[in-house]
C-alpha cells in the first residue's frame, strides 16, 4: 500500500462511467483547473496497453475517447504531454505489435482534436503529428479501405487528424507564433503511408454541385460520416453534411404522415433511426453538432404534425454518449424540459418522459435526483384533461425511484435535505410510498441500519407531512430497525373503511338521478353537479358512484363522462385511492356467497376494461400499496388476483406482445415503430374515457370525444405494468406463506412479461436480498421466481451470459421434487473463478460480451457481481452453510486457486460476501472465534522465540513462508471487512466485545485480534469515530485479560508500539482515564514501556 497503485487506478480508468470516482481518487474537483502529471501518465499507460492488445472492442475505444474528452477538457491533464508519453513508449516498439489497433488510437485522439481546435493553439496539436509518423512508418502508400459499413471510417482517422491540422494552419499559421517549424510540418505532415487515403477524401470534398454530398447507392451515410469528422471545422463543408445525416430522421410540412398510437395523432413518415453503428462512427464534436439540430427542432413547437419515430429513436441514441453529456442527458434536464414546461409543451414533454422511461439504462444519481424534481413541478401544474401526461409523469417518477441503486439513494436525499428542497410528492401517496420502500432497501442492503441517521427521519416526516399513511404488519415486519421505531412512535389514524361506506350510500341517492341515464337532469343540475365533482373541495366520491351506477345495472350519463373529462388529472389519483378503499370493504363484506363476488368482480372488469373509467396500472398500484390492516391486505390482492388472472384481458395482451416482440434491444431496432402501432391497433389505449362515452351516448356524434392525444412512441400497457407487478410479486412476499399459491400462479402467468424489464437481474437481486429471511424457507417458490424471470430474458442471449451451467442443469432444469444436487468444492470455485477472471484486466472474461451502454449494468464485472450473487442467493442450501462454502474456495486449498493469485480470489469473495446479507458473511466471525481457540493460538510461546509474523502475514510472494490456515483467514478478514460499507463494519465492534472479548487468555490470541483490527483503524477513524472509541477499549480490556493470564509477556515493544500507533494515529486522549486504569495493572515490562501513553504515567 506505500507503492504507486498504479495498476489499481489503471483498472478504474478501464471501467465505464468512471470518471468521477478518479476525480474522487486522486482528490481533484473537475470544477476548478488540477493538472495531474498521474493522471497524464496512466491514462496515456491505459492507452498503450489497449493499443498492443488484440481482444479489446469498439466499445473501450469509445469509452477511452470519452475519458480523454473528459479528463483533457477540464484541463485536469495536458494533451501535448499525454501525445509525448506516448512518443516516447512507441519509439521502441515495433511497428508490427500496433499496427491492427493503430487506427482506432488516432479515432480516440481525433475525438478530442476536432472538438478544440479552434479554442487551443496550434503548437499544442504539433505531438500528434509525431505520434501519427510513428504509427504509420511504411515507405509506401497504403491501400484505401473500402467504405462498406460506418465503422470503417475509423480507418481514415489519421489523416482526419491531419486535414484538421493542415486546415487550422492555412487559416491561422500567421498568429500562432510557430513561423518556420509550423510551414515546415505542414508541407511534410503526411506520411508516405497516407497518401493515397489523403487523396481520396479530398476527392470527396471536391464533389461537384448541385448534388453535393446526396446519398447514392456509391455515396452513404458512411461516407457523410467521413467528411463529418475530417471536416468539422471546415464550415463550408460541415455545414452541407450535416443536413445530410438530419434530412435521414426529420421531415417537413411537405412530408407524408403516419398515425401514433390515439386519435387524430400523427407524425413525419420517417421510420429508420441512425444506427448507434453510424454514431459510433461519428466525432464527439460531430455528435454534438447534431444534437443541436435536434434539441432546437424539439424546442420548435409550430409544426402541428409530431416528431418522427426515426428522430425519437436517434434522439434517444445520442443521449447515451457520456462526452457529449453537457447537451445530452445533462442538457434534456437541465435545459430542454425546464423550457418545454415553461412553454406548456406537453407533447414534446411527454415523448421525452417516454425516452427517460424506455431508452436511458444509465442515468446518474444526480441527475435522477433533478428529473424527479422536475417532475414534481410538472405534478402540480394544471394541465386539466391530461390524464395521459399524468399517468405518464407518475410512472416515470416509479421508475426514477426504483431505479436507484441502493449506494446512492443516502447522499441523494442527503443533498436534498441540506438545501431544503421538496423531498416527496405532494399529491401522490403511491410515489412517497414507493420512495420509503427504496430507502428501506438501500439501507438494509448498504448495513446502514446503525448509522441511518438524521436523514432517514427527516425523509419520513416529510413523507408523513405529504401523505399521512400506514403499512401493514407484514411489511413493517421487513423494514429496517429505523423505520419501523420511526412508525411505533408516530401512529396515524386512517377513516374507518366502515364509515366510507356510510357516506357514499347517504349520498349517492342525491347525484343517482344526474349520474344516470334512466332519468333526465335538468341543465342546472348538470351544472351544479358538474362543478361540484371536479372541485378539490368535494368528497372523492366519484368513482365510488359511477360504481354503484354500473353495479344497480344502470348506464352513466354524459354528465358522468363531462366530470370525468375535465377532472384535474392529480384530482383523479385521490378518487381512485377512496374508490380502492370503498372496494376493499365491497369485497370483504360480501356474505351472499359467489354470486355478490362474481358480480362485484364483473363491474370492476367493466370500470378498467369497458368503459376505460380507471387504468389497471394506476389501480392496481394503489391496490398494492395503500391497505394497513391484515384483512383488507388479502381482499386486495384478492381483487388484484383476480384482475391480473382470471379475465383473459390483460394475460392476452401480455401473451401477443410477448409472442410479436423479440426482444427490447431497442439500440438494434431499425423498425421499432412498425411493432408499436401493430399492438396498439389491436389493443387502442384509451385515457380520455372514450369507453363511457361510447356507452352513454345514444347519437353517434356525440360519441367524440374533445381529448388530445398526446404522441407514444415506445409506451403500452405491458411495459408500463412492469415496475407494478414488481411492487406487487414484493407485497405478496411480505405475506408469505398465505400468499403462497397466489404468488406461483401470478409468476406463471406473467412471469414471460419480464422479458421486457430494464434491470430483471437487479430486481432478483434486491428481492432476494431484501427478503432473505422470508423466502429462506421457500426453496420452491424462490426457484420458480428466479427461473421464470431468468427463463424469459434468456430466448436471445448467449448460452454463458449469467448463470453457470451447472447451476441452470442441476436447480433450474430440474423439478424441485427430484432436486437432490448439493453444491461441492468445484462447483464454488468455478463460480468465483468466473468473477475472478472478469475482474482481471489481463484475462479474459468468460461472460458473453455486451454493449454496456445499453445494459442495465455499467461493466462486466458489475454483471459479473450481481449473477454470481443472485446465483448464490438462490441456491437451494441454508445461507450459513453456502457463506461457509464460499470461504472454503479460499480458506482451504483447492486444485483450481494458484497461491499466487489467492489475493485476487480473496478480493473476488469479499465483494460477493459484503454484497450478500448478513447472514453469508457471519460465518467468517464463527471462523475467527474457531481459530483464536485453536492450540497453535493458545500454546504458550517458547522462550526467545521470534515475533510470528508467517503466523498472521499472508504475502503470496513469499507463499511457503506464510501460507498457513490462520494467516489465510486473517487476509480474508482484512478483505472482507475493508470491502464492507461503513454500515456493516460498524457490527464489527458488537462482535469483538460479544465473542472475543472472553476468549483472548494467551499473548498469541491478542497479536491475533491485533493483527486482525489493525487495517480497519483508518476506516473507523474517517467514517465512524464511536466505533474507533468501542474497538480501542475492547483492545485494552483484552491486554488487561492476557496480561492476567500469562507469566511473562515475549513481545511487549510490538504490543507498545501498536497502541502507541494507535493514541497518536487515532484516538488521541478519548481514552486517558481508561488506559490509565489498564495500564496501572499490567505487567511491570509492559508498564515501562507504555510508560508515555498517558501524561500522568510519563510523571
Amino acid at each position: 500500500m506505500h507503492q504507486r497503485q498504479s495498476k489499481l487506478f489503471r483498472h478504474i480508468l478501464k471501467q465505464g462511467y468512471s470518471q468521477d470516482f478518479v476525480l474522487q481518487v486522486l482528490g481533484v474537483n473537475k470544477q476548478s483547473v488540477n493538472k495531474s502529471f498521474p493522471l497524464e501518465q496512466e491514462l496515456s499507460e491505459v492507452l498503450i496497453e489497449t493499443l498492443l492488445r488484440d481482444d479489446c472492442s469498439n466499445q473501450f475505444w469509445q469509452h477511452l475517447s470519452a475519458l480523454i474528452i473528459y479528463f483533457l477538457f477540464y484541463q485536469m491533464a495536458n494533451f501535448p504531454s499525454v501525445v509525448d508519453h506516448l512518443c516516447q513508449k512507441l519509439s521502441g516498439i515495433e511497428s508490427q505489435r500496433f499496427q491492427a489497433n493503430r487506427d482506432k488510437l488516432c479515432w480516440a485522439l481525433l475525438q478530442f482534436i476536432s472538438g478544440s481546435m479552434q479554442k487551443s493553439s496550434l503548437n499544442d496539436f504539433l505531438p500528434a503529428i509525431k505520434l501519427i509518423h510513428i504509427l504509420y512508418p511504411e515507405s509506401e502508400p497504403l491501400p484505401v479501405h473500402e467504405l462498406t459499413k460506418p465503422l470503417d471510417v475509423v480507418h481514415f482517422s489519421a489523416i482526419s487528424i491531419l486535414f484538421h491540422l493542415n486546415r487550422r494552419f492555412m487559416s491561422s499559421h500567421s498568429t500562432d507564433g510557430a513561423g518556420n517549424m509550423l510551414s515546415e510540418i505542414a508541407n511534410t505532415s503526411i506520411p508516405r503511408a497516407l497518401e493515397t487515403q489523403n487523396r481520396y477524401l479530398y476527392k470527396l470534398i471536391q464533389t461537384e454541385q448541385p448534388n453535393r454530398f446526396t446519398i447514392t447507392p456509391d455515396f452513404g451515410l458512411q461516407h457523410i460520416a467521413l467528411l463529418c469528422n475530417a471536416c468539422s471545422t471546415t464550415p463550408e463543408i460541415f455545414h452541407s453534411t450535416i443536413p445530410r445525416l438530419m434530412e435521414n430522421v426529420c421531415g417537413d410540412d411537405c412530408s407524408p404522415t403516419i398515425p401514433l398510437p390515439g386519435t387524430n395523432c400523427e407524425a413525419y413518415n420517417k421510420l429508420n433511426p441512425l444506427s448507434v453503428e453510424l454514431l459510433d462512427s461519428l466525432t464527439a464534436h460531430t455528435k454534438l453538432s447534431m444534437l443541436h439540430h435536434f434539441v432546437a427542432r424539439i424546442q420548435n413547437r409550430k409544426s402541428k404534425v409530431h416528431l418522427s419515430p426515426a428522430f425519437v429513436e436517434s434522439y434517444s441514441r445520442l443521449l447515451v454518449y457520456s462526452e457529449i453529456e453537457s447537451l445530452g442527458i445533462e442538457g434534456l434536464v437541465n435545459q430542454v424540459l425546464p423550457f418545454l414546461f415553461e412553454h406548456k409543451a406537453w407533447g414534446r414533454i411527454y415523448t421525452l418522459l417516454e425516452i427517460i422511461c424506455y431508452r436511458l439504462h444509465h442515468i446518474r444519481p444526480n441527475y435522477r435526483l433533478q428529473l424527479l424534481s422536475t417532475l414534481h413541478s410538472l405534478a402540480s401544474s394544471s394541465h386539466a384533461n391530461l390524464n395521459q401526461l399524468q399517468q405518464a409523469i407518475e410512472g416515470a417518477a416509479l421508475r426514477l425511484i426504483m431505479g436507484f441503486d441502493n449506494c446512492d439513494i443516502k447522499p441523494q436525499l442527503e443533498c436534498l435535505i441540506n438545501d431544503k428542497k421538496q423531498i416527496v410528492f405532494k399529491d401522490s401517496e403511491e410515489l412517497n410510498r414507493v420512495l420509503m420502500l427504496t430507502m428501506a432497501r438501500s439501507i438494509h442492503r448498504t448495513g446502514a441500519e446503525t448509522i441511518s441517521g438524521s436523514w432517514c427521519t427527516e425523509v419520513l416526516k416529510a413523507i408523513m407531512t405529504a401523505t399521512p399513511h400506514k403499512w401493514p404488519v407484514s411489511t413493517l415486519h421487513c423494514f429496517p430497525a429505523t423505520i419501523q421505531e420511526y412508525f411505533r412512535q408516530h401512529q396515524v389514524d386512517l377513516p374507518d373503511k366502515t364509515q366510507l361506506k356510510s357516506l357514499v350510500d347517504s349520498e349517492f341517492p342525491r347525484w343517482k338521478n344526474i349520474l344516470t341515464n334512466d332519468q333526465m337532469a335538468s341543465n342546472e343540475d348538470q351544472e351544479s353537479s358538474f362543478a361540484y365533482f371536479i372541485s378539490p373541495n368535494s368528497p372523492p366520491y366519484f368513482l365510488c358512484f359511477i360504481w354503484k351506477v354500473l353495479f344497480d345495472g344502470s348506464t352513466p350519463s354524459q354528465t358522468a363522462y363531462k366530470v370525468l373529462e375535465n377532472m384535474k388529472a392529480s384530482l383523479m389519483s385521490e378518487h381512485v385511492r377512496v374508490f380502492s378503499d370503498f372496494l376493499i370493504y365491497e369485497f370483504a363484506s360480501t356474505s351472499d356467497g359467489g354470486s355478490h363476488l362474481n358480480h362485484c368482480a364483473d363491474v370492476l372488469r367493466d370500470m378498467v376494461w369497458k368503459y376505460n373509467v380507471v387504468s389497471l396500472d394506476r389501480f392496481i398500484l394503489c391496490l398494492a400499496l395503500r391497505s394497513s390492516e391484515h384483512k383488507d391486505v388479502q381482499v386486495a390482492f384478492f381483487i388484484i388476483h383476480y384482475l391480473l388472472i382470471k379475465p383473459d384481458d390483460f394475460r392476452t395482451r401480455v401473451c401477443h406482445f410477448v409472442r410479436e416482440v423479440d426482444d427490447l434491444d431497442h439500440w438494434s431496432h431499425e423498425d421499432w415503430y412498425s411493432q408499436h402501432i401493430s399492438f396498439h391497433q389491436k389493443f387502442p389505449e384509451n385515457y380520455f374515457f372514450e369507453g363511457l362515452l361510447d356507452h352513454c351516448s345514444a347519437n353517434p356524434e356525440d360519441r367524440q370525444g374533445t381529448g388530445k392525444y398526446l404522441p407514444s412512441y415506445f409506451s403500452n400497457i405491458c411495459l408500463r405494468f412492469l415496475p407494478v407487478l414488481d411492487i406487487v410479486i414484493h407485497r405478496c412476499v411480505e405475506l408469505l406463506p398465505t400468499s403462497n399459491t397466489s404468488l406461483e400462479i401470478l409468476i406463471d402467468h406473467l412471469g414471460l412479461l419480464y422479458k421486457f424489464h430494464a434491470q430483471p437481474i437487479t430486481y432478483l437481486y434486491n428481492t432476494l436480498h431484501y427478503y432473505e429471511k422470508k423466502l429462506r424457507d421457500q426453496k420452491k417458490l424462490k426457484k420458480k421466481l428466479v427461473t421464470a424471470i431468468f427463463n424469459a430474458i434468456t430466448e436471445h442471449k448467449p448460452p454463458n451470459w449469467a448463470f453457470s451451467r451447472t447451476f441452470v442443469d442441476n436447480v433450474m432444469k430440474c423439478p424441485s421434487h427430484e432436486m437432490t444436487w448439493e453444491p461441492n468444492a468445484a462447483y464454488m470455485c468455478e463460480l468465483i473463478g468466473r468473477l475472478v477472471d472478469t475482474i482481471d484486466d489481463d484475462k479474459v472474461t468468460p461472460f458473453a460480451t455486451r454493449d454496456w451502454r445499453f445494459n442495465e449494468f455499467p461493466n462486466e464485472a458489475a454483471h459479473a457481481l450481481h449473477v454470481t450473487c443472485v446465483e448464490i442467493l438462490s441456491l437451494p442450501l441454508p445461507s450459513e452453510k453456502v457463506g461457509r462454502a464460499i470461504m472454503n474456495v479460499v480458506l482451504k486449498r483447492q486444485p483450481r486457486v494458484q497461491v499466487s493469485e489467492l489475493i485476487s480470489w480473496m478480493n473476488a469473495i469479499g465483494l460477493v460476501l459484503t454484497s450478500l446479507p448478513q447472514v453469508y458473511w457471519r460465518p467468517l466471525h464463527d471462523i475467527i472465534v474457531e481459530v483464536l481457540k485453536s492450540p497453535e493460538l493458545s500454546s504458550t510461546i517458547p522462550e526467545g522465540a521470534g515475533y510470528p509474523f508467517p503466523l498472521f502475514s499472508f504475502e503470496s510472494k513469499k507463499a511457503t513462508e506464510s501460507d498457513n490456515y490462520i494467516s489465510r483467514v486473517v487476509a480474508l478478514t482484512h478483505i472482507v471487512w475493508q470491502h464492507m460499507r461503513i454500515g456493516q463494519l460498524s457490527l464489527v465492534p458488537t462482535f469483538l466485545k460479544e465473542e472475543l472479548k472472553s476468549q483472548v487468555h494467551s499473548e498469541l490470541q491478542l497479536l491475533f485480534v491485533f493483527h486482525l483490527i489493525g487495517p480497519s483503524y483508518v476506516r473507523f477513524h474517517h467514517e465512524r469515530s464511536r466505533c474507533l472509541t468501542e474497538v480501542t477499549s475492547f483492545l485494552y480490556d483484552i491486554l488487561l485479560e492476557m496480561n492476567n493470564h500469562v507469566e511473562k509477556i515475549h513481545f511487549c515493544n510490538e504490543i507498545s508500539d501498536f497502541l502507541y500507533h494507535i493514541k497518536y494515529m487515532h484516538v488521541g486522549v478519548m481514552l486517558n482515564e481508561k488506559v490509565k486504569t489498564i495500564v496501572d495493572q499490567l505487567q511491570m515490562t509492559l508498564q515501562s514501556r507504555l510508560q508515555f501513553i498517558h501524561p500522568s504515567a510519563a510523571r
